[in-house]
């Protein structure tokens, strides 16, 4: 028979024992709470870059475009007449008093197409017109050249570049020659200085319109070589366009702009942050820009202290909060022990409620909460398990990306209430579109991805795409009497062929859902490599 103090010392250590079990459950669930928060928080902080990267991105486009309406201008002046002389010219430029948008523009001029035959006639008509030492420079014979003969400012440099000829720099030929072609304005690749030859050189790029021969036929390209007279074009510094361009930029973000899709150093043409660069962070966003048949890549980190900017990670309020009440916790269990049958059922309450929230943080953790859908982590899980499957079985899988046009207005017309509706009622739809065996999952805002994890052919996942675009173009109808209408823009990539890994395959389906939107929205586009 046991003694009472032995009694008296099992029942401390029971009561010990609980709560320490008290304890480490309610630090679980902070530590839970405070995963869930962390990942709200970088999932804010990476829809506040991406809305940052495509309004600037938008805002360099709205620039070029205004920088091709001028060159219009121009183009059209010398397509009436090519013997428009250098009074004119300049005076034409002058009047058109170009304000801070255009002080970024280092010169603006004409390219005359010469060949061999009519070097002499130019040259002395243009030493009559333009300039009496007017000569070509590099010197050497060819068989054509690309001549400049009008320029503006007149400035000493910019006079420099008279009879300079530009086919013989690479990059500025590969854009003549696309302008030329395609009848419209082309973009230069990266030049490692201006062309005037500035004692500081900066990156700038050129952009070139086509002059041809008044009153020919056009309709194709061998019309076009055949009748062309010269280009119109303009040299801007990548600097001087930035600061130019109109809106905030945002605080510490880190800025920086490439030279093609390849995010290289070679390819850099802008950094706003230099020292950054040697110390990289790990979130990255990155906006192609297509203008004149030439990409450039905008690429945004986060600067440290930009989280705390936006003011909306509240984990280490959790952390220590709920660090507190756990130790409060504990203590409170200690003292209710005492009152052993309370205590106890009090203890297995709490443990229940402990086990239902830690369940709810982990299906948090892998699904959507509005929609119910698997969430990114889940999806891309499921994404490089099918590609694993893929690769063993040698089969095809598609992955597609889709964006819900004119979501946003809706949203903040209507409220995010509605919103909220809409976004379930569309993901439903989406899920009777699909097979049991295929993933529909929500990656945030308005945009979803879906994985046929089987197809034979390119077919399939097109068939699949266009039933979804058909199937969410119907009208809803949401609480309130609301009948909403929708479109969805859908990209498309194929694996083995569009991608061999979850990365690439992403990349190149988004690609494609950008393309969709650029050809008007409630589009289906398959990758190709050429976008």
């Amino acid at each position: 028979m046991r003694s009472p103090l032995l009694r008296i010392n099992v029942n401390w250590l029971l009561r010990q024992r609980l709560v320490i079990i008290v304890l480490t459950c309610a630090l679980s669930v902070t530590a839970l709470l405070w995963q869930h928060e962390k990942a709200n928080a970088n999932h804010e902080l990476r829809a506040a870059l991406d809305f940052h990267v495509r309004d600037f991105s938008a805002r360099i486009e709205q620039r070029l475009v205004s920088y091709e309406q001028l060159m219009h201008g121009v183009q059209s002046l010398f397509a009436t007449s090519i013997a428009v002389p250098q009074n004119d010219f300049s005076e034409y430029v002058k009047n058109l008093q170009l304000g801070a948008n255009f002080s970024s523009m280092e010169a603006l001029g004409v390219v005359w197409q010469v060949t061999a035959q009519q070097e002499n006639s130019f040259i002395q008509t243009a030493q009559l017109e333009v300039a009496k030492d007017f000569h070509i420079h590099p010197e050497g014979l060819r068989p054509s050249y690309a001549l400049v003969q009008r320029i503006e400012p007149g400035t000493e440099e910019s006079a420099r570049m008279l009879g300079l000829d530009m086919s013989l720099d690479s990059t500025l030929q590969a854009a003549m020659e696309r302008a030329r072609d395609s009848g419209v304005m082309a973009v230069s690749g990266k030049l490692e200085s201006a062309m005037s030859g500035h004692a500081n050189p900066q990156s700038c790029f050129m952009m070139y319109l086509p002059v041809y021969k008044k009153d020919r036929p056009l309709e194709t390209i061998a019309q076009r070589r055949a009748n062309l007279d010269g280009w119109v074009f303009a040299e801007y510094k990548v600097n001087a366009v930035l600061a130019t361009l109109y809106g905030e930029t945002p605080p510490l973000i880190h800025l920086q702009i490439y030279d093609g899709v390849d995010v290289r150093a070679d390819n850099l043409m802008y950094d706003s942050a230099p020292s950054q660069a040697m110390h990289p962070t790990p979130l990255q966003l990155t906006e192609y820009i297509v203008s004149g048949g030439h990409t450039w890549a905008v690429v945004m980190h986060p600067l440290p202290g930009f989280a705390s900017h936006l003011g909306r990670d509240q984990s280490t309020l959790i952390a220590f909060g709920g660090s507190v009440l756990s130790i409060l916790l504990a203590l409170m269990t200690w003292q209710l022990v005492s009152g052993r049958e309370r205590a106890l059922t009090l203890a297995r309450a709490m443990t229940r409620d402990l086990r239902e929230s830690e369940a709810r943080f982990r299906y948090l953790a892998q699904y959507d909460e509005l929609s119910g859908l698997p969430n990114r982590a889940m999806f891309r899980d499921r994404l490089q398990q099918a590609i694993a499957q893929a690769k063993r079985d040698k089969a095809r899988l598609a992955l597609m990306y889709l964006d819900l046009d004119k979501f946003k207005p809706i949203n903040d017309q209507l409220g995010h209430h509605v919103g909220d509706i809409l976004l379930r009622a569309a993901a439903e739809r989406m899920q009777l579109c699909v097979r049991e065996s295929d993933t529909v999952a929500r990656i945030g805002g308005d945009e979803f991805v879906i994985l046929l994890p089987l197809i034979e052919t390119d077919y399939d996942a097109l068939r699949v795409a266009e039933k979804i675009r058909c199937a969410l173009a119907e009208s809803f109808a949401v609480a309130g009497g609301h009948v909403l209408t929708l479109s969805v823009s859908i990209g498309i990539a194929i694996y083995p062929e569009h991608g061999e890994s979850d990365v690439t395959l992403a990349k190149n389906a988004d690609i494609a859902m950008y393309k969709a939107k650029e050809k008007g929205r409630n589009q289906v586009c398959m990758y190709d490599a050429l976008l």
